[in-house]
């Protein structure tokens, strides 16, 4: 009897590189982000160039190395999700040599070559493998010096040549690493041998000796690749989502969760040093390349959903990201001659407005909507009123509501606010009035705003309200649908998802009919070949019509952006457009967490209406982390099971609240006990608290 060797979908294996090495996998962690074998490696909040020419510095990276051996062997190439861990492996007649590379996911600073050479046959012949690199300490956007190594270290340093905005500071980095021989040897008396080769990068030269010394304290222990293991798995236990029915698509999900798990900090990581999320990651951006490292709109809107129902550590360090760039937002809304706070559209460190193009930052201002709606969804999650008080979050939300009130006119005619002079997420379209999903947001926006304030016990401006209330969102009557702006006609070309993004993640509330006949509006006119992430929306659309194999149909379009072996997205699905391309990971991901399970964050409940396609019989999801629980999910055919897990620490400062599941058809009431798993038929409900009256936050 034989049993086929059942492949792990967690572990992306080849013996052969992508020939285009684009696609090679990143190694990231929320701090140092590299693309395997790559002599360049980048460092979060690390630009070079003033205003429009600002984009990530590359900084040399002395891990490029290959192992090549002179006797002909077998390569394998690994990208290992479960430890985040990349290997080849060089098998020859007379050795086995693996190598293994990895940034290090607890101490962020780090980034780690490991060598393990092991004899094949008996022999009293030494054996040597060569380690070819292409290191040279230089690099376009830093000026670096030598300095005297460190316990053994060699160590650089430099300052990138050019501040972000006049006056600015210039970052400077330091680089101290085991240096990297041209040969390994396994002498004649040894069956095998251990090397390691640790890179250390910071911003001061305290830091980095201070890291390099933990490093060789790790090693000497043996905890080096341990505690990056370790951290790896915490994650991986906080969180899954798997399907049964579907390899591919199960395979899809895993590396989108680890691609954009990757680009995050820490769980443990409480510096708040964390710089953002592009939408090509930190293994790109350089000058010219995958939007220069910027941070967009893809962040808040793109990837935070997918992570924010997982981790709300993570999700708590964008808010921070953002709140760390307010003076720069005050600084953008100024110039434009308006109050309060505008985002910009292209983001580095300061919040000062960065996009090479000045129309973009000047026109396409959802991105202060968009902001904000992460800040909701995050408060609905958690209660967690901290972030908003003491984390100064309110100064987000308050500032971009007198923003909108400033930015608006009225109009005598319909009586309505208006923005006028604004591009849509519809990038084909500029300087139009009334785009339906920016006034949507902003209308959104504001009457968050009003709600944070009355929660907080501040003063509201009575403006924040009447512009909300009074704010045109465009319907054609006649056809009963939303027009994209005032003068859109119907059937014109559309970029990428906009519109039908009034339903989710807007929440836009809407009959079934005018959700349908949006998606069949703008579906057939959207451009096949625009970004990756835009399918995912018009399937989570037809999801919540209940057309569940449409939708599957238009999910797998995705599948063309996703490069094998890795895994790695591309934006474009002929392989052109940015690298790594999150922003399409995390809208594949919502599609699934948000579709699947119909899952809506709401100020009183997260809800849920789940549809499985025909193709899958299985979906689970584990720790979705709502009010300080954590809940695991198992979707099948007909019925859903959840187990609230039992309390260990709760994420956050939250205090967990008793929750209940409430059945929308029947109202049927089922309590959520730690441990107990409850099964109930497969229909729309919610999860709310269990004393709706109560508050788990402090008053």
């Amino acid at each position: 009897m034989s049993f086929e060797e059942v492949e792990d979908p967690y572990i992306f294996s080849t013996d052969t590189l992508p020939s285009d090495r684009r696609f090679l996998p990143p190694l990231a962690n929320g701090l140092l982000g590299w693309r395997v074998y790559n002599n360049i490696m980048h460092m979060g909040g690390m630009y070079n160039g003033e205003g429009g020419r600002c984009h990530r510095a590359d900084v040399p990276c002395p891990l490029a190395v290959r192992v090549e051996s002179e006797e002909p062997g077998q390569n394998t190439y690994s990208m290992n999700t479960h430890t985040g861990i990349f290997t080849h492996t060089l098998s020859s007649a007379s050795v086995s040599v693996t190598q293994s590379l990895y940034s290090h996911r607890h101490y962020p600073n780090m980034m780690v070559m490991e060598v393990l050479m092991v004899r094949q046959v008996t022999s009293e012949e030494p054996i040597t493998v060569n380690l070819v690199g292409s290191f040279t300490p230089q690099s376009k956007d830093i000026v670096f010096e030598s300095g005297p190594d460190y316990k053994g270290g060699s160590y650089i340093n430099g300052k990138v040549s050019t501040a972000e905005y006049p006056g600015g500071s210039c970052p400077a980095v330091h680089l101290i690493w085991t240096p990297i021989p041209p040969t390994l040897m396994l002498n004649a008396d040894q069956s095998q041998g251990r090397w390691g080769f640790v890179l250390v990068v910071a911003n001061s030269l305290e830091t980095a000796e201070a890291k390099y010394d933990e490093s060789l304290d790790l090693m000497a222990t043996g905890d080096l690749r341990l505690s990056h293991q370790k951290a790896w798995k915490e994650l991986w236990l906080q969180s899954t989502v798997e399907v049964t029915g579907s390899d591919s698509l199960c395979k899809a999900l895993i590396g989108s969760m680890f691609y954009l798990l990757s680009a995050f900090p820490s769980i443990n990581d409480t510096s708040s040093s964390f710089g953002g999320v592009s939408p090509g990651g930190l293994s790109n951006g350089g000058d010219g390349q995958d939007y220069w490292g910027h941070i967009f709109w893809d962040q808040d809107i793109w990837m935070y959903p997918g992570i924010a129902l997982f981790y709300p550590k993570l999700a708590r360090s964008v808010l921070e990201y953002r709140v760390g760039t307010v003076e720069g937002a005050r600084d953008n809304a100024q110039t434009q001659g308006f109050k309060g706070l505008k985002f910009p559209w292209e983001s580095a460190v300061s919040g000062r407005e960065v996009c090479p193009e000045d129309i973009y930052g000047q026109q396409e201002i959802h991105i202060n909507g968009d902001v904000t709606l992460a800040f909701q969804h995050y408060l609905y999650l958690t209660e967690d009123l901290s972030m908003f008080t003491e984390g100064k979050g309110k100064e987000v939300i308050y500032g971009v509501a007198d923003y909108w009130v400033s930015r608006v006119s009225w109009n005598p005619d319909d009586k309505k606010y208006h923005l006028l002079g604004v591009m849509p997420p519809d990038e084909y379209y500029y300087n139009v009035n009334n785009s339906v999903y920016t006034n949507t947001v902003a209308k959104f926006s504001l009457q968050f705003a009003v709600e944070l304030a009355e929660l907080l016990q501040d003063p509201a401006p009575k403006e924040w309200k009447e512009v909300a209330d009074q704010l045109k969102i465009p319907f054609d009557e006649e056809s009963q649908y939303h027009p994209e702006y005032d003068g859109y006609i119907k059937g014109h070309p559309v970029k990428q998802a906009d519109t039908v993004m009034l339903g989710y993640p807007l929440g836009l509330e809407m009959s079934p009919e005018i959700r349908r006949n949006d998606l069949e509006a703008y579906e057939p006119v959207t451009d096949p070949d625009g970004p990756a992430m835009t399918w995912g929306m018009f399937a989570i659309g037809w999801l919540e019509l209940g057309e569940a194999e449409k939708a599957q149909h238009l999910l797998e379009k995705c599948f063309k952006n996703i490069q094998k072996p890795f895994q790695v997205w591309s934006e474009s699905s002929d392989g052109s457009g940015a690298v790594n391309f999150l922003t399409g990971m995390g809208g594949f991901l919502q599609a699934v967490l948000f579709g699947y399970t119909g899952f809506r964050v709401q100020k009183e409940c997260l809800a849920f209406s789940p549809h499985l396609p025909k193709k899958i019989s299985e979906l689970c999801v584990r720790g979705v982390s709502y009010l300080g629980s954590q809940m695991d999910w198992l979707l099948r055919k007909d019925e859903v099971c959840i187990i609230l897990r039992e309390q260990g620490q709760t994420s956050g400062s939250t205090k967990p609240c008793d929750l209940q599941v409430v059945l929308k058809a029947s109202g049927t009431k089922i309590p959520l006990t730690p441990g107990k798993p409850v099964t109930f038929p497969l229909e729309p409900g919610c999860v709310c608290k269990l004393v709706s009256m109560s508050f788990c936050w402090p008053l």
